[in-house]
């Protein structure tokens, strides 16, 4: 890895869902009975304003992720939420589809844009006038409506989303952060034929091409180009996209010309501490402690920290298992170390050494263009196996 600072469905979330929820009754927030919290959305509007209500069995507060000001995307994280499998629905004036899942530590709702258009205000309705729930309202406004648009505002109506579970692929995009390791003034390690940040840029760019070509991943590079991107901003980068998963390319190296093979590293549990200074106040686990009681927080933030570091880990035997058909892996091929990249407290994150690039095969693997695309189409492959199995939880 050539100098670089290295320092993870369904059980899992049943436990920390359940914990989340007691700890936001804690924090202030109801509980409204048993099951899962989210009761049905709905959808009211047209191109000019569309609203989006959330039925809810308990009080909630959100967190904006993205509010569509820059690529017709609305994320809002419901912390504590529990919702049941995963939940989607057609749009109506503004948004072209939705979907609730699971996001970290609690409900997600995702809105897929029908034009631009940006969040307007949200905010909690409580029970009241005869209805019995809590309603959490999202009102998107356009940006600048045209002619074509006000001509179809007229007539407009209140749709009554139906929920059902997740059955085939989501509307929405998942979000994939590549990360090409080294760059610029960190060329990384040196093989007989040229750096290590060579080869995971050419990876990374071939990767990216075979995601976007299925239509199902929006993704993201921390590099595009031979510069250089600090590791804290590479992590920082991944939270603000509210990427789905993260992906750090690097070629291994060694003294010993004969060693070669693939591994991957997921964060180790001694490390998760260091997260903390990518943890800001405006954080949902943060602004769960408010009224003096931080230890609700920092529990919290251990809790999405523990999920995550399980997710990372489960991601990581799926894409073994994919790499394995394109690339020899090392005896020890799954590790944990506390690489700077792994830090994102909730996106799930792996840092895989593709081979050695001191090692004369494994180089020659990352340096021609079809094998290298071929071990990327293991990584893509494992990428489609990992959703698909939350799918498959999903609509259990």
């Amino acid at each position: 890895m050539g100098g670089i600072f290295r320092i993870g469905r369904k059980g899992v979330l049943a436990v920390v869902g359940a914990a989340i929820c007691c700890l936001a009754a804690v924090a202030g927030a109801q509980a409204a009975g048993a099951g899962a919290d989210v009761l049905k959305v709905r959808l009211g509007g047209d191109l000019t304003e569309t609203r989006i209500v959330i039925d809810l069995n308990r009080s909630a507060t959100g967190k904006v992720a993205a509010d569509g000001a820059d690529d017709r995307r609305v994320v809002l994280n419901l912390p504590g939420v529990s919702v049941e499998g995963g939940l989607q629905g057609g749009g109506l004036g503004l948004v072209k589809a939705w979907v609730v899942d699971d996001g970290p530590g609690g409900a997600r709702l995702r809105l897929d844009l029908a034009a631009d258009a940006t969040i307007k205000r949200r905010f909690l309705l409580p029970p009241a006038d005869g209805v019995s729930n809590y309603r959490y309202v999202v009102d998107l406004a356009a940006k600048a409506p045209g002619p074509v648009q006000v001509a179809q505002t007229t007539g407009a109506r209140f749709l009554s989303a139906p929920i059902k579970p997740i059955k085939a692929a989501l509307p929405l995009k998942k979000v994939i952060v590549i990360d090409a390791g080294h760059g610029g003034k960190d060329p990384g390690a040196r093989g007989a034929a040229g750096n290590e940040k060579d080869v995971t840029l050419a990876a990374a760019r071939a990767l990216k091409s075979q995601l976007e070509k299925t239509g199902r991943y929006k993704v993201v590079m921390t590099r595009d180009t031979d510069i250089y991107v600090d590791h804290g901003v590479r992590v920082q980068i991944a939270r603000r996209a509210d990427a789905d998963l993260f992906i750090s390319l690097h070629a291994d190296s060694g003294s010993d010309a004969s060693l070669r093979g693939a591994s991957v590293y997921t964060l180790a549990d001694r490390a998760t501490g260091r997260s903390a200074k990518f943890v800001s106040k405006d954080d949902w686990f943060m602004q769960a402690g408010t009224h003096g009681d931080n230890g609700v927080s920092t529990i919290l933030l251990d809790l999405t920290q523990r999920m995550t570091r399980n997710r990372s880990a489960t991601f990581a035997e799926v894409l073994l298992n994919r790499v394995s058909d394109h690339q020899p892996l090392l005896r020890r091929s799954h590790r944990e170390a506390g690489l700077a990249v792994l830090l994102a407290p909730d996106v799930p994150a792996v840092l895989l050494e593709m081979g050695f690039i001191t090692n004369a095969d494994d180089e020659a693997v990352l340096r021609d263009p079809s094998r290298r695309t071929r071990l990327m189409s293991g990584v893509a492959d494992a990428i489609d196996d990992y959703f698909g199995q939350q799918t498959k939880l999903a609509s259990r």
